[in-house]
């Protein structure tokens, strides 16, 4: 039952980071994008974080690491985003 109240808990921190993301990095990919990149960024963040840093940084931690790792897959993709365009150009 633990399992599966961290994984709600970290999508509900991947939804606020989305759209803290989203807040930070105004762009025209939308909510619902933001909100997955968010879960998404939170996912990768905690894995990578929790492997490099031991001990648990609370939910102000998950909260600062989400938003981290949901800014930097948005970069990530605003760049694939443009490389393809200019690609197509």
């Amino acid at each position: 039952m633990a399992g599966a109240a961290a994984l709600i808990a970290w999508i509900v921190v991947g939804l606020a980071a989305g759209w803290l993301a989203a807040v930070l990095l105004p762009d025209g990919f939308g909510v619902v994008s933001h909100l997955v990149v968010g879960v998404l960024g939170a996912v990768i963040g905690g894995v990578l974080v929790s492997l490099a840093v031991p001990g648990d940084g609370g939910l102000v931690g998950s909260i600062v690491v989400a938003v981290a790792g949901a800014v930097v897959l948005l970069l990530m993709l605003r760049l694939v985003s443009r490389s393809k365009i200019l690609a197509d150009d």
